[in-house]
């Protein structure tokens, strides 16, 4: 089940000039109430843009279909999955970054993105 929450973003116009593009951000996990909350907290910001992967091959074919700057891997993804995966993107796309995201609130989830970012 795809969580894919595209939301249009203010047009350079609205804000009086341009503005940079949302950053791309795919987030996988495998509870679909939790992987919905994380992709709604993430989208709250306005300078990222997150889509959600429930399966290994979801999360396969998002990376493939769009230039992803950052992965989140949430909670209940087996070691199996998560070191195939990021071999996966990582073979894809050396500079992608990756970062492990097991709860701990939306303060936490934002701070380990920014981290991530810099």
């Amino acid at each position: 089940m795809n969580q894919d929450n595209q939301k249009s973003s203010p047009s350079g116009e609205d804000l009086g000039g341009a503005s940079a593009p949302a950053v791309p951000i795919l987030v996988i996990g495998r509870h679909p109430e939790i992987l919905a909350t994380v992709v709604r907290l993430v989208n709250n910001n306005p300078a990222w843009n997150a889509t959600g992967c429930q399966t290994d091959d979801e999360a396969i074919q998002a990376f493939d279909a769009q230039r992803f700057t950052l992965v989140l891997l949430g909670g209940g993804i087996p070691p199996e999955s998560e070191n195939r995966l990021s071999q996966y993107f990582r073979n894809c796309k050396p500079d992608i970054r990756i970062v492990q995201h097991y709860g701990g609130g939306s303060g936490l989830l934002a701070a380990e993105i920014y981290e991530a970012l810099r």
